[in-house]
C-alpha cells in the first residue's frame, strides 16, 4: 500500500503532507460510515446528500485524510482541496488500484448495454481469452470466487468498487474485459481515467429523465464516454442507425479517434443485410467489412444482432478472423439472464423474461416476438416508482399499439401509491386488465395461453426482488413462471 504523499502524487492530487502525517494508505471511500484508520476520505457531493457534511464523521471513525471542495475545512488530518471531488475520487482509486485488464472496453446506451458487454464477453472467451463483464449482471468471469465477491449493485460501479474489480480481475489473468456505463456512471465520472482500448454506443431513448432533467442533458452524460473518457488511442464504435450518430460521430472527429459503425445503414462497416426469425432463433445476411456472410443464431429478436455487430467492432479483428469468428463463434452464443430469455411453453406457447422497462424497449421487444407469433401477443408489465413518471403513459401506449393483451401490474413501486402508477399506465390503454400483485398476473396471463401465442414478461428480466415501500422482498419472474407451469 502507498503512503499518502506517494498517492496523491500518483492521482495528481496536490497538497503538502507533513512528515508525521505521512502514513500508510490502504483504503478510499466517499461513504463516512466505511471510514477507518488508513482510509482517505473524499466528501462528494452527491444527489441526495452532501458527502461535506460528513468529514467530521469520517474523521471520528479513523480516516487518516480527506479531499473535499469546501474551502477552510480544519482538522488533525491532512485537508486536501480540489477543484472536483468526483474526478478526484476517480484518480485516487487508479492510483490505489493501478492494475486492470490489458483490453477493456465500455458499452454505454440505453438499450443493448448488458448484452453487448456479455457478448464480447463470450466472444473473448472462444477467441481464447480469459474474459469478463461487469454491470447490470454483477461480474461475470470464468473465477467465480470473483464473482461471488462483486454482486451487481449498480449498472456501472462506484469509483473504488470499479478498480477493485478490475484489479482483481488482472491478478487473476483476465485480459479483456467489458464495462456497462450508466449516464449516471459518466455524468458521475465513475470510469474516468480507465484505459479503454474501445467503447460502443447502442442508442439513446427517453430513460433516467428523473436524474438527467432533460433528453438534452441524457444525451450528454452518454456523449462523456467518447468526449472525455475514450482515449483518442481507443477505438469509438458507433450505431450508424441512431439520432445521435451525427453528433458522436463529430466529437469523435474532433479527438482524431478511429471509428466504426454498425447497423441497417448502408454506410455501416458493420451491416445488417437481411433477418428471417424462426421458431429456434433467427438467419441473418451481414455484410462485415465488406464481406458478406450467412450466419444462424439461437437468439430471439433482430436487435441482438445491432449488440452482436457492436460486441464485434470492438473486438476490432482483421476480415480473415472476423470470417471465422462469424461461422465458428456466433452459432454458439447464448442470450443474456433477463433479456428475452425463454423461460418455460405452456400449451406449446413460449414464455419470455425481458428487462424491457422503457417505451422504446417496450415497443422494441413486442414488435420483436410479433413474428414469431401466430396467434395472440400477450405481456404483463409495470412501471417503477420513483423513477420518470412521463415514460408511463408512453409504456401503455406502446404496449396497447403492439400486444394483443394487456396486464398491467406493479415493478417496484417503491414509495409511491402503486394504484397511482397502475392508473397512470392504463390510462394509454385502454381495454388493458390490471392486477396489482405481480405473481397473480403472471398465473393469469399464463393461464390464458393457446397454440401459437407468445407472452412476454417485462420489466425486471433478472432481477430477484421487488421493493414494495420500505421493503425488498424476494421475485422472480422465471420463478413464478416455472411454478405456473409445473416446471420449477
Amino acid at each position: 500500500m502507498p503512503r499518502l504523499s506517494e498517492l496523491l502524487q500518483r492521482a495528481g492530487v496536490g497538497g503538502a503532507i507533513a512528515p508525521a502525517q505521512d502514513v500508510l494508505i490502504t483504503d478510499i471511500t466517499a461513504d463516512s460510515r466505511q471510514a477507518k484508520a488508513g482510509s482517505v476520505y473524499v466528501a462528494v457531493r452527491g444527489v441526495h446528500s452532501n458527502g461535506e457534511d460528513y468529514i467530521a464523521d469520517a474523521i471520528a471513525r479513523g480516516a487518516h485524510a480527506v479531499v473535499t471542495e469546501a474551502a477552510n475545512v480544519t482538522a488533525d488530518v491532512p485537508v486536501l482541496q480540489v477543484a472536483d471531488a468526483r474526478a478526484a475520487i476517480s484518480a485516487l482509486a487508479d492510483a490505489l488500484y493501478p492494475q486492470q485488464p490489458e483490453h477493456l472496453f465500455a458499452i454505454t446506451g440505453t438499450d443493448g448495454k448488458t448484452s453487448t458487454a456479455d457478448f464480447l464477453r463470450q466472444l473473448s472467451g472462444m477467441l481464447g481469452h480469459k474474459a469478463a463483464s461487469v454491470g447490470t449482471l454483477g461480474l461475470r468471469s470464468p473465477i467465480e470466487r470473483l464473482n461471488a465477491q462483486f454482486p451487481a449493485i449498480n449498472t456501472s460501479p462506484e469509483p473504488v468498487l470499479l478498480r477493485r474489480i478490475l484489479s482483481s480481475l488482472a491478478d487473476a489473468g483476465v485480459t479483456h474485459a467489458a464495462i456497462e456505463a450508466s449516464s449516471h456512471g459518466l455524468d458521475q465520472k465513475r470510469l474516468d481515467g480507465l484505459r479503454f482500448s474501445a467503447a460502443a454506443f447502442t442508442n439513446l431513448t427517453r430513460d433516467h429523465l428523473d436524474y438527467h432533467g432533460t433528453v438534452e442533458a441524457y444525451a450528454t452524460a452518454k456523449a462523456r464516454l467518447f468526449s472525455a473518457v475514450l482515449p483518442i488511442t481507443g477505438l469509438a464504435v458507433l450505431n450508424r442507425d441512431d439520432a445521435q450518430f451525427e453528433a458522436l460521430s463529430s466529437i469523435c472527429a474532433q479527438r482524431g479517434m478511429r471509428m466504426k459503425s454498425f447497423g441497417l445503414h448502408a454506410a455501416a462497416d458493420y451491416r445488417i443485410l437481411a433477418v428471417t426469425p424462426h421458431a429456434g432463433g433467427l438467419d441473418a445476411q451481414l455484410n462485415l467489412l465488406g464481406k458478406t456472410l450467412d450466419v444462424s443464431l439461437p437468439l430471439y429478436g433482430a436487435f441482438q444482432l445491432f449488440n452482436i455487430l457492436a460486441a464485434l467492432a470492438m473486438l476490432d479483428l482483421a476480415p480473415a478472423a472476423l470470417e471465422g469468428v462469424v461461422r465458428t463463434h456466433l452459432p454458439r452464443l447464448s442470450g443474456v439472464p433477463g433479456r428475452l430469455e425463454k423461460i418455460a411453453e405452456h400449451h406449446g406457447a413460449p414464455i419470455f423474461v425481458d428487462y424491457a422497462h422503457t417505451p422504446a424497449a417496450l415497443e422494441n421487444i413486442l414488435k420483436t416476438l410479433r413474428p414469431h407469433t401466430a396467434a395472440k401477443l400477450r405481456v404483463v408489465f409495470g412501471a417503477g416508482g420513483d423513477r420518470d413518471a412521463g415514460k408511463r403513459h408512453e409504456m401503455g401506449a406502446a404496449a396497447a399499439a403492439h400486444a394483443d393483451d394487456v396486464i398491467i401490474t406493479d415493478d417496484n413501486p417503491r414509495s409511491e401509491d402503486p394504484a397511482a402508477i397502475r392508473a397512470a399506465i392504463a390510462a394509454a390503454a385502454p381495454g388493458a386488465e390490471t392486477i396489482a400483485d405481480r405473481a397473480v398476473a403472471i398465473r393469469t396471463a399464463i393461464k390464458k395461453l393457446q397454440p401459437g401465442d407468445v407472452l412476454v414478461v417485462a420489466g425486471k428480466g433478472h432481477e430477484t426482488t421487488q421493493t414494495i415501500g420500505s421493503d425488498i422482498i424476494h421475485f422472480s419472474d422465471a420463478e413464478h413462471i416455472r411454478e405456473a407451469v409445473g416446471t420449477r
